[in-house]
């Protein structure tokens, strides 16, 4: 029999119209109730709309996102196992911007990268929103948790075994903006238990105090985070006559006659002014002036 048919005999396919109007339900809940959470635990506004929805395999509506996206798979006790979210990286990026402190009117529209590891982590708080609000809007019986696995990135997503059948699924597209930055999630469910599903908006509470708990995770992460040092020395003003002819063994003096300056950076950033010394059998460079906050410092490290 043709699959698509016996998907459909056996509740596992649904009418364009009736696939239409859950997705577009369950949108409603994300708009209503996302910037919510976001507003409540850490104080920025974003706005969530519904851009649209598509049907057919779940592998190959997973394999037609945008490439600048991170995924987790996701289950969810007595709904189902197999839930894909995706989020934009330009919208972990805006984010985390955002939580380290930069002011809304300079956050321009990231690159297109792979998120670094301390985005990653930023990313599971991200998700951990997104699914919670999935299974408030569902309702599965018994009320559990949704359990992510961790993000990765598209290009690195492991091929779909051979050995288990795809399933009919439904992906749900919507955009976010944060700091006049639109992005877009997705949430591609398999359509079997969506079709069994009546969605409904979870009932409204009182929003709590602002949550510390996304920056204090950032900010452990962050302060964990190793970063490459640089040091440069200032050098005598050399001919190239006398550069062309320099060999192995030949000696350049420093620029400076006493305290020797050095500069320390970063990923390009003056983090230091130091002078040059040494200690036992190696050189060292100690640190006599900062360049700059620490905020500002971090903000670039991390950029």
């Amino acid at each position: 029999m043709d699959p698509v048919l016996l998907a459909k005999l056996t509740g596992r396919l649904g009418d364009a119209a009736t696939v239409e109007k859950l997705c577009a339900l369950l949108s409603e809940v994300y708009s209503e109730f996302l910037p919510d959470i976001f507003k409540s635990e850490t104080g920025l506004d974003i706005t969530v709309a519904y851009v649209g929805c598509r049907s057919g395999y779940k592998n190959d509506l997973i394999a037609d996102l945008d490439t600048n996206v991170t995924l987790v798979d996701a289950t969810l006790r007595n709904w189902s196992q197999n839930i894909t979210f995706a989020c934009d990286n330009s919208f972990v990026i805006a984010l985390m911007e955002n939580l380290l402190g930069a002011a809304p009117d300079t956050i321009e529209q990231p690159a297109e990268r792979l998120l670094s590891v301390i985005e990653l982590d930023l990313a599971v708080m991200v998700f951990e929103k997104i699914a919670n609000v999935f299974r408030s809007a569902v309702n599965a019986p018994g009320g559990f948790e949704p359990s992510i696995e961790a993000p990765h990135a598209l290009e690195s997503r492991a091929k779909p075994s051979e050995e288990n059948p795809d399933e009919f699924a439904a992906a749900i597209n919507m955009s976010i903006a944060l700091s006049g930055i639109t992005s877009e999630f997705s949430l591609i469910v398999p359509q079997a238990p969506l079709l069994k599903t009546q969605i409904s908006a979870p009932k409204a509470k009182s929003q709590s105090a602002k949550s510390t708990e996304w920056t204090e995770q950032l900010t452990e992460q962050v302060h964990r985070s190793h970063v490459t040092l640089d040091a440069k020395i200032r050098l005598q003003d050399l001919t190239l006559r006398t550069i062309s002819k320099l060999a192995a063994g030949d000696v350049i003096p420093f620029h400076d006659t006493g305290d020797v300056r050095v500069e320390v950076s970063a990923n390009n950033k003056e983090l230091y002014v130091c002078e040059f010394g040494r200690s036992g059998d190696n050189y060292t460079v100690r640190v006599k002036d900062t360049i700059g906050s620490d905020d500002e410092l971090i903000r670039h490290l991390m950029n």
